[in-house]
């Protein structure tokens, strides 16, 4: 089995060395073994560990809900359908997020629309306004 260090874990998983050791920091992944040098030693299981938490992370997750979604994949109790669940509440919070989105992109183009006059002061610039009123 590949064993590799915690740089070389990084650059194959595409991410920061720093991040790895947060990680591990927060427990999203397990102490690593280390050589006699004391260097952190990962192999091919930390590696698919690391892809799972960087997948879920770009599927929106938060790191707590990672956590538990690792502590479910691990638990031999666990059905598809206790995943499924987390995975359509997940759902839920992304509609509510692009709803907020729209409406927050909503509100800045009827702002950028009142600027009509670009050479005005920034103290009558109506967006300036509606912020700090």
């Amino acid at each position: 089995m590949n064993s590799f260090t915690v740089g070389a874990l990084a650059d194959k998983a595409g991410i920061n060395l720093e991040t790895v050791r947060y990680y591990e920091k927060i427990g999203l992944m397990p102490k690593p073994k280390r050589k006699e040098s004391h260097y952190r030693i990962y192999d091919e299981n930390d590696f698919v560990r690391l892809k799972f938490i960087i997948r879920a992370k770009e599927l929106g997750f938060t790191l707590k809900e990672i956590s538990e979604l690792l502590s479910l994949k691990v638990d031999s109790e666990t059905k598809c359908g206790d995943i499924k669940k987390l995975a359509e509440e997940k759902i839920i919070d992304v509609g509510n997020k692009i709803r907020d989105l729209k409406n927050i992109k909503k509100h800045l183009d009827k702002l950028v629309t009142q600027c009509i006059n670009e050479e005005v002061s920034s103290d009558e610039c109506p967006i300036v306004k509606a912020l700090i009123s």
